[in-house]
């Protein structure tokens, strides 16, 4: 029986994220994997030999003997999934949208560029109206769309319904950030073990600058213009494999009790929600209101880890309202959001096929 799905290609296919990228789309009933890229190192053997496979489920039988191509392949598939290292991201994923090639990446190289999006299908659908300037500014038959920071998607989508309910003047955010952020081997275990190290490299600044360009505007005439409130951060790596833990204090334009805050959460909906999307969660705020959670061990899975989880929404004696939230980093936070944002492109028309 002839597969029907939509043919892509993961690049960075060996890596923690790459590997979650075939993991979420082993079953995907609108893509297949077709493609997939890594290193010299990996490239000609099949996918089995070349990957040591650290999710807790098995390998997907679809992807294990697939043949892992270089990053010089001429790939066919219309959509790229990139999970790239940094250093070699950003001429392999402009060459693929130079060549028509949808590129949806979780790398970082072109999060702030001024002619990308930098997508939250929830937050800011309106900003994909920046890909047609892409294309017109670098000659490309295809595009690149990027996800946030894994700690920034978490924060973002619980900070929209406030923004919109309540505006937003200041926040103050300390991350707790697994050891998974830093993909494998990540950080050494005699680093971790009995210990919090406070420095992500450019952590901070990412949390910062790409919340404010993901909740401000997008105009024809102006670009991307940030959003207005202050935002200062602390990032700090924790003992916890997965599983993000953010403690916000935010100060509203028109103040809000709690019971206020937690309705806006609770109401909270995007077009993925409108359009039930595969991958969208039903709520994608889900609020927990017993006095200890969220945790990562006990609610980092919820809603197949596409949700951010709310709880401890009280008052804040120096801003106004503070609470905690929780994101699986490398489910929503990383290939999940990707994966998301190539679901809305298709029903939207955006794609390249």
């Amino acid at each position: 029986m002839t597969d029907s799905r939509i043919p892509v290609a993961v690049l960075g296919a060996t890596g923690n994220v790459g590997q979650r990228f075939i993991q979420l789309l082993a079953d995907h009933p609108w893509f297949r994997v077709a493609e997939l890229v890594a290193s010299e190192r990996s490239a000609g053997k099949t996918f089995r030999d070349a990957t040591d496979w650290r999710l807790g489920a098995r390998m997907p039988e679809g992807a294990a003997d697939l043949p892992v191509l270089g990053y010089d392949a001429d790939l066919q598939s219309p959509i790229a999934f990139s999970g790239l290292p940094g250093e070699v991201a950003g001429e392999i994923e402009q060459r693929l949208a130079r060549d028509g090639h949808a590129v949806l990446s979780n790398t970082s190289t072109h999060r702030m560029d001024p002619d990308v999006p930098l997508l939250i299908p929830e937050v800011n659908p309106g900003h994909v109206a920046a890909i047609e300037r892409q294309r017109k500014n670098r000659g490309w038959a295809g595009f690149i769309v990027t996800n946030a920071n894994c700690s920034a998607i978490h924060l973002t989508l619980t900070l929209k319904p406030l923004h919109d309910a309540f505006g937003l003047d200041a926040l103050f955010v300390t991350t707790m950030q697994a050891v998974s952020g830093a993909g494998y081997p990540g950080v050494p275990s005699l680093d971790m073990i009995d210990n919090v190290v406070p420095f992500i490299g450019s952590e901070e600044e990412k949390l910062e600058t790409e919340t404010q360009k993901m909740l401000g505007a997008w105009s024809d005439d102006c670009g991307f213009q940030p959003a207005s409130f202050v935002l200062s951060a602390h990032c700090n790596r924790v003992p916890v494999r997965d599983g993000h833990t953010e403690c916000v204090s935010v100060r509203l334009n028109r103040p809000a009790t709690p019971g206020e805050v937690t309705d806006a959460f609770e109401a909270f909906r995007g077009r993925p929600q409108e359009l039930e999307l595969p991958s969208a969660p039903t709520h994608p705020i889900v609020v927990r209101r017993e006095h200890n959670r969220p945790q990562p061990a006990l609610d980092r899975d919820d809603a197949g880890g596409m949700a951010s989880i709310v709880g401890r929404v009280r008052d804040c004696p120096l801003l106004g309202t503070k609470f905690v939230l929780l994101g699986h980093n490398t489910i929503r936070g990383a290939a999940g959001a990707s994966v998301l944002n190539a679901e809305l492109f298709k029903v939207d028309g955006i794609l390249p096929l």
